[in-house]
């Protein structure tokens, strides 16, 4: 039986410093955003896998900030193991980023704010 909050056990992974995903084990299919059920089959047969961490720029967009802000990216990041997932590209300009463009996980935690994955060109 899948867990009543898998955000929270999403997020206490990225605590720990693990970039984990759903997989449902009937079926093999990886999912993204954490859920109760797996969409499509609507089986709760899903496990906490560690994911590989790699993807592929899916989309991306430059969002303008007003200075003394710095503009940054918002990209779709198609993960290795076929879930897509919103999030940003660093390490490059943000009008420097393509789709396409492969990358690699990483997880930003400041202490100040829950941790979140962001990617770097691979």
């Amino acid at each position: 039986m899948a867990a009543i909050r898998p955000d929270l056990d999403y997020l206490n992974f990225l605590k720990e410093g693990k970039f984990c995903i759903q997989r449902s084990t009937g079926s093999g299919e990886y999912v993204f955003y954490p859920r109760t059920i797996a969409p499509g089959s609507g089986c709760d047969d899903l496990e906490w896998v560690a994911a590989a961490g790699r993807g592929t720029v899916y989309s991306t967009t430059t969002v303008r900030a007003r200075p003394p802000k710095s503009d940054y990216n918002v990209a779709l990041i198609e993960l290795q193991e076929g879930p897509r997932m919103m999030s940003r590209v660093e390490g490059v300009a943000p009008d420097q980023v393509r789709i396409g463009m492969p990358v690699k996980a990483r997880i930003f935690n400041d202490g100040e704010q829950p941790p979140y994955v962001v990617f770097d060109p691979a």
